[in-house]
């Protein structure tokens, strides 16, 4: 199981995944809509673990808009290894301190996040498919692409654990 610090996207952008993700169901790719009983929303993680105490996590970001306004330029589509298919953000400057100033403040805090959520190894996105079929991985992408670019402004976060039922709005 895991657990993210998650921001949520404007309603135009969300709609736009959505259907993304219904497009790529239709094509034979389970999609992010179809797991957990379609509780996630279209999202940016900026830190991962394994469990997210979230009230040890507002706490340690207490002086920290997380849901900044930040506008989010989607520009590209990959992988990851393990059959994982996103859509990938132009990494600003603005985008980047602002995820480094979290990671600061849950760090001084004692919040353990995965590695490769860190500064430095962070690649930022929204995740699409957790399990797309090899065979299907080329044309998924190609699917991605026909909705590129994608502009969309952060305006919402919560810290989130979908296998858990835990969806903890923060500022």
């Amino acid at each position: 199981m895991v657990a993210a610090l998650e921001l949520y996207l404007d309603t135009d952008a969300t709609r736009r995944i959505r259907v993304l993700w219904d497009l790529l169901e239709s094509d034979g790719v389970p999609s992010l809509r179809s797991l957990l009983a379609q509780r996630h929303r279209p999202h940016v993680s900026l830190a991962v673990a394994p469990r997210l105490d979230p009230h040890r996590v507002a706490e340690a970001l207490a002086e920290t808009v997380v849901a900044a306004p930040l506008r989010l330029e989607f520009q590209h589509a990959g992988q990851f290894v393990g059959r994982v298919l996103w859509l990938g953000l132009a990494p600003t400057p603005e985008l980047l301190a602002h995820h480094a100033e979290v990671h600061d403040r849950l760090a001084r805090a004692g919040v353990e996040v995965v590695e490769h959520y860190r500064p430095g190894r962070w690649v930022p996105h929204c995740t699409l498919s957790m399990r797309v079929p090899n065979p299907l991985m080329g044309a998924a992408v190609r699917r991605c692409l026909e909705v590129l670019p994608l502009t969309a402004t952060v305006v919402g976060a919560a810290v989130a654990d979908h296998a858990r039922d835990i969806s903890h709005p923060l500022p």
